[in-house]
């Protein structure tokens, strides 16, 4: 059969190349294309356009670049109607997604959504939207089957596909001297930063981060390059300073590092698989504007998947006019050493674990679709 995914970001490019993995193993004759990334491409999918080109966040550019995005969404509803696959699965990408399912819904073409965009957290009124033009959705958080139950929808959840990635990673046996080593860094307790996959989050979140290695002269920080990024991204923000970048390296530099640093999405809950105290941080540009914006239309108390998922907080979140230095060196030191604030956060992420259960998501998710096809 013939799959054509759409995923927008780094996050859901890692996803569905797990599922395309999945989808080969239960399907011999599958043949994939999309959008996504290089995980998509090395799983197997014929790469139309990347999610480095296409990837849009924050309300004012999104309305800064309105042009660019209608271009894309014309190009791909062209494609997907040209290539005329058995289903289009959609990869969370809300925005950009919910178009493409009309297009292909209304050409006759099966829809299934494979993560399921953050409604709960805010624009619930795209429901109406996913009960129109979506034939199968499929969940990978338990709260989110009662978020569409209230809405008459059914929702399929078979486990959380990160569970899978974090259990079969490589090197998950490696010391912290192999890592320093291997990597030419000093041997020093090590703040990994993880700033995100997107240009903006980098302009408005890493410049606070990078605040930090003046406070903390014990530890060594480390940025987790996007796969997305290149030097040249990041040079702007490091004005000579000291800081290594390691592309390809995330759950590595996780599994050795003290603390974390995390930009809103899917890396908070990667680090709290990986047993690693966070503090998670967002920001936006518009300052008080964009500020106003957020608190009006974000439906939820939490924005991190950690927080979330316990329905309380677990980590500290450090949103827009929040995420200033005092209150990051504040919350960072609280995680240092052998503090009470420490061991609290590690016996929750015990929990997160326990609740999104064992690993073969992605592999039962790929089952449930062929089944339907």
């Amino acid at each position: 059969m013939k799959y054509y995914i759409i995923a927008g970001e780094a996050s859901g490019d890692l996803h569905a190349s797990n599922l395309i993995k999945g989808l080969k193993e239960e399907d011999r004759h599958a043949v994939v294309r999309g959008w996504g990334g290089d995980l998509m491409r090395q799983a197997g999918c014929e790469i139309v356009r990347h999610y480095k080109d296409t990837a849009i966040m924050g309300f004012l550019t999104v309305l800064k670049n309105l042009g660019k995005i209608k271009a894309n969404i014309r190009l791909c509803s062209e494609d997907v109607l040209r290539w005329q696959p058995d289903v289009l699965i959609l990869v969370d990408y809300a925005g950009f997604n919910l178009r493409i399912a009309r297009v292909a819904k209304e050409a006759g073409i099966r829809v299934f959504y494979y993560i399921s965009p953050k409604l709960w957290a805010w624009n619930t009124g795209r429901v109406k939207k996913i009960k129109k033009y979506v034939d199968r959705m499929y969940v990978i958080f338990p709260f989110e089957t009662d978020f569409y139950k209230k809405y008459g929808y059914e929702a399929k959840y078979e486990g959380n596909p990160l569970v899978d990635a974090i259990h079969g990673r490589l090197f998950q046996d490696e010391t912290f001297e192999q890592f320093v080593t291997g990597n030419r860094l000093p041997s020093k307790p090590i703040i990994a930063l993880l700033a995100g996959s997107r240009s903006q989050e980098l302009k408005h979140v890493l410049p606070k981060m990078l605040e930090m290695t003046e406070y903390f002269p014990d530890y060594q920080f480390i940025i987790a390059g996007a796969p997305s990024m290149t030097e040249a991204d990041y040079a702007p923000y490091l004005k000579g300073k000291e800081i290594p970048v390691v592309y390809g390296q995330t759950y590595r530099l996780l599994q050795q590092s003290s603390a974390a640093l995390v930009t809103s999405g899917t890396a908070t809950l990667e680090t709290a698989l990986l047993k690693v105290p966070q503090v998670v941080c967002y920001s936006g540009e518009g300052g008080m504007l964009s500020y106003f914006l957020f608190k009006v239309f974000v439906k939820v108390k939490y924005i991190s998947l950690v927080n979330l998922i316990m329905g309380r907080e677990v980590v500290k979140e450090l949103l827009m006019q929040k995420l200033n230095r005092r209150n990051l060196r504040a919350e960072l030191s609280a995680l240092l050493g052998q503090s009470e604030e420490r061991k609290r956060m590690l016996s929750d992420y015990e929990e997160i674990s326990r609740r999104l259960g064992v690993p073969g998501a992605s592999r039962r998710f790929a089952a449930e679709i062929v089944k339907q096809l």
